[in-house]
């Protein structure tokens, strides 16, 4: 068997895609958009409209823009405003959409041992608990939720020492778990929360405070910087997820009758 005809018939068994002539999307995107549902909710409706299928990458944030900015994918939704919008200000991504919001929460262990339950100032929180024997386990991966954690914490102008803080450099739900296991508390994003809470054991101790607003937003790969990307399907999802009918379709999703993302989206300019 030739290499040709060998790779042929690997790209009818592996790849079907390539040889039907459909589209393919590339998004990279947060464990929050994946692990919630949400992008199964959202993205059959997408395909069938388009004829588009759709390949997710869900990473934290960070590694999400790092992606794009390497020419990996051809779009990328994420929730971390400040680098979004320096990646933008440096040229690797164009048309930056709001989408969405959610929330940050503090979730612990419910027996609550560093008294912070009911707060709503979250900086004043982290304060209590560092100042506490109770653990705290940080994502450490450069997700939003990491980003925003590390922002907190530097408000607070303290930190739990080592042992007491863990850098775990994985994704929320993993986190989640991890604190559950080891009885500590850690920062997350409120679907992912609502995902795993049944599984995690975690209390939400902490919650209200106008600094844990999570905003989500969409960005397209530029063209000009990696000209092989699908500048075309990419602008389609944007335009979509940001329609009148994506935004009704994202406040639709409510896994238990819970709504966990709050469309955002303002009209084009």
């Amino acid at each position: 068997m030739t290499g040709k005809i060998a790779f042929a018939l690997w790209l009818g068994i592996a790849c079907p895609l390539a040889l039907a002539g459909e589209q393919v999307l590339r998004l990279s995107t947060t464990t929050s958009t994946d692990n919630s549902g949400l992008l199964a909710w959202l993205l059959p409706v997408f395909e069938a409209k388009t004829g588009t299928k759709v390949q997710v990458i869900a990473v934290g944030s960070g590694k999400a823009l790092e992606l794009a900015k390497n020419g990996d994918v051809d779009v990328t939704l994420v929730h971390a405003r400040a680098a979004e919008d320096t990646f933008v200000a440096e040229g690797h991504g164009i048309k930056r959409r709001d989408v969405m919001y959610n929330d940050f929460v503090l979730a612990c262990p419910p027996s609550d041992k560093a008294d912070i339950k009911g707060g709503s100032d979250i900086v004043a929180a982290l304060r209590r608990l560092a100042s506490s024997e109770v653990r705290f386990v940080s994502r450490g991966d450069n997700s939003g939720t990491d980003q925003m954690e590390k922002s907190y914490w530097k408000a607070a102008g303290i930190r739990p020492p080592p042992p007491r803080y863990l850098s775990a450099g994985l994704g929320m739900a993993q986190v989640l778990g991890m604190a559950a296991e080891l009885q500590a508390c850690t920062l997350t994003d409120r679907a992912t929360y609502a995902t795993f809470k049944d599984k995690a054991a975690l209390a939400i101790l902490v919650q209200g405070d106008p600094k844990m607003f999570n905003p989500y937003g969409i960005i397209a790969v530029n063209p000009a910087r990696h000209p092989g990307i699908n500048e075309r399907a990419a602008h389609q999802l944007i335009d979509w997820i940001t329609s009148g009918e994506g935004q009704a379709r994202i406040a639709a999703f409510r896994p238990n009758g819970q709504q966990l993302f709050f469309p955002s989206a303002l009209p084009a300019r």
